[in-house]
């Protein structure tokens, strides 16, 4: 049987090695290199891309990426705590019934649930539609860093409500009556008992929220529509559109680095 797992675990280094290391280090080489695509003999190691990148416009839109994804994270925590503090209040039946609800949009694709904001925002749209129908005049919506922000909050959210509701239904039932037995009122019982030991979740969900929020360009290349680009969307440009896949590399580099650093600020204030 012991044999029997060994051997399974190849497997899964394998796997973790074709699909995780071997990428990583392709992204690596071509970062600090130089040279024709595809052709390992006529490159030479070179940190040109890095220093072009920190001297150029690029460098702004990383800072703005971070700036659009540490707002989308606030309002998922506005959102997401007060939302799953009432589901820890609630009979644990409804809250299940409300939970579906906010998991079921994941069940759908990415794209199309982003796709649906533009039907939505859009100057024909349904908000618009509604708003001429009350005599009012349309209004922009789409293609606005407002846009991108609203795409974000509702692909990202869940993924907020969801670690700190799991950690506020561990809580101990006890701690709370000891509370209320010692005189404290619901307020008080929150920020002493309930609000403290939801921490781990509340950091959980920032890891969670924050780190795609940086790197994504699916949502601002639908909602923003090219004109209000991403650090994601520049990666992206430059494998596909450009062909440079080493200046494309060198800006991944950056931005592994960076969440890398979030990562590691996250845990240790977790601990």
């Amino acid at each position: 049987m012991i044999k029997r797992f060994s051997n399974l675990s190849y497997i899964y280094v394998f796997w973790i090695f074709l699909f995780i290391v071997f990428p990583i280090t392709l992204v690596l080489y071509y970062a600090f290199s130089e040279g024709n695509i595809g052709s390992f003999e006529t490159t030479s190691l070179s940190v040109q891309y890095f220093y072009k990148f920190f001297t150029s416009r690029y460098f702004y839109v990383l800072l703005d990426s971070i700036g659009q994804a540490f707002l989308c994270t606030v309002f998922c925590f506005i959102v997401g705590y007060p939302t799953a503090f009432f589901l820890y209040r609630m009979e644990k039946k409804k809250a299940d019934i409300l939970l579906l609800l906010i998991i079921l949009p994941m069940w759908m694709n990415f794209l199309v649930r982003t796709y649906a904001w533009v039907n939505l925002l859009s100057k024909n749209g349904l908000i618009n539609s509604v708003l001429v129908t009350m005599g009012f005049e349309p209004i922009k919506m789409l293609y606005t860093k407002g846009s991108i922000l609203l795409g974000m909050v509702y692909n990202f959210i869940p993924f907020m409500i969801l670690p700190i509701y799991n950690v506020m239904e561990k809580i101990d039932k006890s701690y709370i009556e000891a509370a209320k037995d010692l005189g404290a009122n619901d307020f008080k019982t929150f920020k002493k008992v309930i609000f403290p030991m939801s921490v781990p979740g509340i950091i959980t969900g920032i890891t969670m929220v924050l780190i795609p929020a940086i790197s994504t360009f699916e949502i601002s290349a639908l909602l923003g529509g090219n004109k209000y680009n991403l650090i994601g969307n520049i990666v992206e440009h430059q494998f596909k559109v450009a062909g440079n896949w080493h200046y494309g590399s060198a800006i991944s580099v950056v931005l592994m680095v960076i969440i890398l650093i979030a990562m590691f600020v996250t845990d240790k204030e977790g601990d």
